[in-house]
């Protein structure tokens, strides 16, 4: 055990004074990793900080049904009062608004006033407005509904918020295969400059890796060391790319509370947690130790 212990101290030495041994070329390695890296943890940080907007602006969906102009109040009245009956689990609240309401809430509205004035009689039509209940399957739902209702007797347009719902829901989905493609290119990226470092080092160090074979070292004892180089590589990219992550969002987060004071919004982007950052940060150093056994392997053949 003492030996295991003191062949992979031995390796974790001599990994660390190959890095030191030529600090540009290796900070030059560790930046170009670490900079790949901020991309996909910032686009995690933006992900995360859009869930509870969507839920915020998803709570209260409402389809509006316009009654033709032939028809009366108690004809919504009696549409209003069906809808309720017969689609209870889905309806949270239903209210009707009267044709002269809507007119008066119109002209109290400077911009309208002057308009409406010129007009004869009240062209508006009366309307049921349906607030719906949320569910997880809420854009399938909101359009079922409104293919259902606008079927109605008397109703003539049917109004919905589904398609910005959709179009929501459509947006975060892009953004979850980008951020997986994103974390793809970036995997491309970590296994090509590690790979490459470690077959330059493989190269610069032939004889002496020729030397050690003649002495009877072992193939194992030759890869551990470049295996902890990699590894190494990885875990100080990643410890580097969240250090650059949050610096980012500390820009960001003032200019986008600017932005949101202006909803009467709170809304701030973070790091993904703790337990996040280290499966992050140990799966980096699994795929540099495995880059750099894949190279080693391939470079010390003679």
């Amino acid at each position: 055990m003492r030996r295991w212990i003191r062949h992979h101290r031995y390796a974790l030495a001599i990994a660390f004074r190959r890095l030191l041994s030529n600090p540009f070329s290796s900070l030059a390695n560790l930046l170009v990793i670490a900079l790949t890296l901020t991309l996909p943890i910032i686009g995690t940080a933006f992900l995360v900080a859009a869930q509870p907007v969507v839920k915020q602006v998803s709570i209260t969906p409402e389809i509006t049904l316009f009654i033709d102009l032939p028809h009366d109040q108690e004809k919504a009245q009696s549409i209003a009062t069906r809808i309720r009956n017969e689609h209870e689990t889905d309806v949270a609240n239903v209210r009707v608004i009267p044709r002269d309401q809507a007119m008066n809430n119109l002209k109290g509205n400077p911009a309208w006033s002057d308009a409406l004035a010129v007009l004869p009689d009240n062209p508006l039509p009366h309307a049921v407005v349906i607030t719906l209940k949320e569910t997880e399957d809420l854009p399938e739902r909101v359009a079922t509904l409104t293919n259902l209702w606008k079927n109605l007797d008397g109703v003539g347009t049917v109004q919905h918020d589904a398609a910005w719902v959709q179009r929501l829901a459509a947006i975060l989905a892009f953004l979850r295969v980008g951020l997986g493609l994103m974390a793809a290119g970036v995997v491309l990226v970590v296994l090509a400059t590690v790979f490459n470092t470690v077959r330059m080092q493989a190269l610069s160090q032939r004889e002496e890796i020729a030397v050690a074979r003649l002495v009877g070292a072992t193939e194992s004892f030759v890869r551990r060391p470049f295996l902890y180089l990699g590894a190494l590589t990885g875990v100080l990219a990643s410890i580097a790319a969240i250090i650059f992550a949050k610096l980012a969002l500390i820009p960001m987060n003032e200019n986008l509370a600017t932005l949101a004071g202006t909803y009467n919004a709170q809304l701030a982007l973070s790091l993904p947690n703790t337990h996040h950052l280290l499966l992050a940060i140990l799966t980096v150093a699994v795929l540099a130790a495995l880059s750099a056994r894949w190279s080693v392997t391939r470079n010390t053949r003679f």
